[in-house]
């Protein structure tokens, strides 16, 4: 069989897009809210029981997908994540109730948890060190695009086929991938369609990196203050992002009148500017390393500017129905 010239970067082309899919299909209901709580009588307390057991289940997942990726293999182990939350995407179509809607969640964190660790994995398996931050950037822009996507699609399926409609056909989406997955997917080594030049370039510097980075107890982890510093940080800022995933879409709704098909600009222009956030954040980090700065004062630095610009959002609620100026302040705050 003739190589694939560059291999590897269809391997991360396939990462990107089932990042995409993860983040479009966990924003479906967010989306959809509006519409399902007039049509279930949901109250606000009863969509925050159903976020709360996909939270809970993404956690879970996240502890323990790394290992049985280990266990099981790159391979299987991301076409069982992706066959799960697939089903449990679609499975949404099947619920009536709150908690109907809640299994389905919890079922699709636990699927969706393991695509972050069987993407690193895939990037350590398939690029040579001085790839691997160009690659995971790459997979990780698919979550941006995954949520600028799911508010142009989504509504416009579920207004002209239904709400079931917009859970089923947006799950199946996985199972394209998974297709894709299955035929493409090997380790470098095992990969027929590899051309060894380009096996060479993967594994160079392996070896080094083996040496110089032996296993490392959990233990030992603890008590390394970074870790605590990672902990923390994540701890006070992933809940911010999570709030704006799950519930700006009836906040618009409920605040601003806007019906499913109208909030898609608004809510593209908000994830736009965090994505113009994350660069220029790294792009100010940078800078300022550049200009003789510590790393310790410039990531701080950083940090305090990104952290001084959320104050502002404090002021959505004086701003009534101008619709704009809010999602400016938001905008802002992500």
């Amino acid at each position: 069989m003739r190589p694939i010239p560059n291999l590897r970067w269809y391997i991360c082309g396939l990462l990107f897009l089932a990042t995409t899919i993860n983040y479009i299909d966990r924003q479906v209901l967010g989306l959809l809210k509006p519409m399902l709580a007039g049509e279930l009588g949901w109250s606000e307390a009863d969509y925050g029981w159903i976020t709360f057991a996909f939270q809970t289940a993404y956690a879970l997942g996240l502890l323990l997908s790394g290992r049985a990726l280990d266990l099981i293999g790159t391979r299987s182990g991301f076409a069982i994540a992706i066959t799960v939350w697939s089903i449990a995407a679609m499975g949404h179509a099947l619920a009536r109730s709150a908690g109907g809607f809640a299994a389905a969640r919890f079922a699709l964190g636990i699927g969706e948890a393991a695509n972050f660790p069987a993407c690193i994995k895939t990037v350590t398996e398939w690029f040579p060190a001085r790839e691997r931050a160009l690659a995971v950037g790459i997979l990780n822009s698919g979550s941006n695009v995954g949520a600028i996507v799911a508010p142009l699609v989504v509504p416009i399926i579920a207004v002209r086929w239904g709400w079931q409609a917009a859970f089923v056909i947006t799950g199946a989406i996985g199972f394209l991938w998974l297709a894709l997955w299955l035929l493409l997917y090997r380790k470098p080594e095992e990969h027929p369609r590899l051309a060894p030049t380009e096996l060479a370039f993967i594994r160079e510097g392996r070896e080094t990196l083996a040496v110089a980075l032996p296993p490392i107890p959990w233990s030992h982890l603890f008590a390394v203050r970074s870790t605590w510093a990672f902990v923390i940080g994540k701890f006070l800022t992933d809940p911010v992002w999570w709030f704006y995933l799950f519930w700006l879409p009836g906040f618009l709704n409920r605040t601003h009148g806007l019906n499913i098909l109208q909030m898609g600009v608004p809510l593209i222009t908000i994830y736009l500017s965090a994505d113009a956030g994350s660069i220029a954040g790294g792009w100010l980090s940078s800078t300022l390393l550049k200009r003789g700065w510590s790393l310790n004062a410039a990531r701080k630095t950083t940090m305090l500017i990104c952290a001084l610009a959320v104050v502002p959002v404090m002021l959505v609620s004086r701003l009534g129905d101008n619709l704009w100026g809010t999602v400016a302040l938001i905008s802002l705050a992500t």
